[in-house]
């Protein structure tokens, strides 16, 4: 990107992937026969939500060289997503993750990832560091600590970046990733050490510090040196506790669940919108939290991610 171009308001870095959802819910795997297929993966679906609701966004990452990798780039653009930083490579398939659907809290993931993930294979010199610098809000995951080369480029990105703009560090806990939680904790704390907002559930919030109750979360996180950290409660909704004093414990909005897939995610996009339209925080977590409950009112994930006019009628609904 030529450095007089315009920045991006997000540029994601980490996970990608083609998602099979069944198309029959509440059946085991071994029963389905039909099965939609959609862009995944946790980066490039922030990167699509935020798309979706008017913000210029762009995702780092990399695919097999094989028809999925295509795909996934003609999903991206058909988003809105800008992938010029998504590069093949020859050596390893695209992913691929099956979940199998039991509504209302029980949506198992297969992830396909062997003998190694793409998205693994981000290295710190192809990097447009430039970019990364200028973004308006810059987004990396847990996940890409998980493996060499990616963990090296992840944080050689967060170093150039430098806390320019916000910077967050989607938690991400993927135990089937790591080999042991301990291998992961010392990398979760460089990455906190260059972001300004943390985001994770209980669990996620756990491997990167060490405690569960949802304040005393918050409180290690911003020990560890972010400025807003954001925990995700499940059905006691979210806690988001800023440096400043300012603080708001948001609800969940109440939906039917049909697949809690991707909820985060939407989450995650919206409070990037939040962030740039410059919201208080009580008004970003609440429309993050309807985005997030529209997403698991839907089968799909990437393509169920909502725009500004159904996040506003959920919540005005909701009132």
């Amino acid at each position: 990107m030529a450095e007089s171009a315009k920045p991006f308001d997000l540029i994601t870095m980490g996970r990608i992937g083609v998602d099979l959802y069944p198309l029959q819910s509440g059946l085991p795997l071994t029963q389905v026969e039909t099965f939609g297929k959609f862009l995944g993966g946790s980066a490039a679906n922030v990167a699509v939500a935020a798309a979706r609701l008017g913000r210029s966004t762009a995702v780092i990452t990399r695919t097999g060289d094989d028809p999925f990798g295509a795909y996934l780039h003609e999903a991206l653009k058909d988003f809105g997503v800008d992938d010029r930083w998504v590069t093949p490579v020859a050596a390893y398939p695209t992913p691929v993750t099956f979940c199998e659907i039991f509504p209302p809290d029980d949506f198992p993931l297969y992830f396909y990832r062997q003998p190694k993930a793409p998205d693994l294979e981000i290295h710190s010199d192809e990097l447009d560091y430039w970019a990364i610098r200028s973004a308006r809000i810059f987004w990396i995951t847990g996940t890409g600590l998980s493996e060499e080369p990616s963990r090296s480029a992840t944080l050689a990105a967060l170093k150039a970046r430098d806390k320019a703009g916000t910077t967050v560090f989607d938690l991400d806990w993927r135990p089937m990733f790591w080999r042991d939680p301990e291998e992961a904790r010392p990398y979760y704390a460089e990455a906190l050490r260059h972001t300004t907002v943390a985001v994770g559930n209980l669990d996620e919030c756990e491997i990167a510090t060490g405690v569960r109750e949802p304040r005393a979360c918050a409180e290690a996180l911003l020990a560890a040196g972010v400025e807003l950290a954001v925990v995700k409660q499940g059905p006691k909704g979210v806690l988001a506790v800023h440096r400043d004093g300012t603080e708001a414990e948001v609800p969940p909005v109440p939906v039917e669940v049909a697949n809690g897939l991707g909820a985060g995610d939407a989450f995650g996009g919206s409070l990037v919108h939040g962030l740039l339209s410059g919201w208080e925080l009580a008004t970003t977590m609440r429309y993050a939290n309807a985005a997030g409950a529209l997403v698991a009112s839907r089968l799909a994930c990437s393509s169920a991610m909502p725009t500004e006019s159904e996040v506003a009628d959920l919540l005005t609904r909701a009132s």
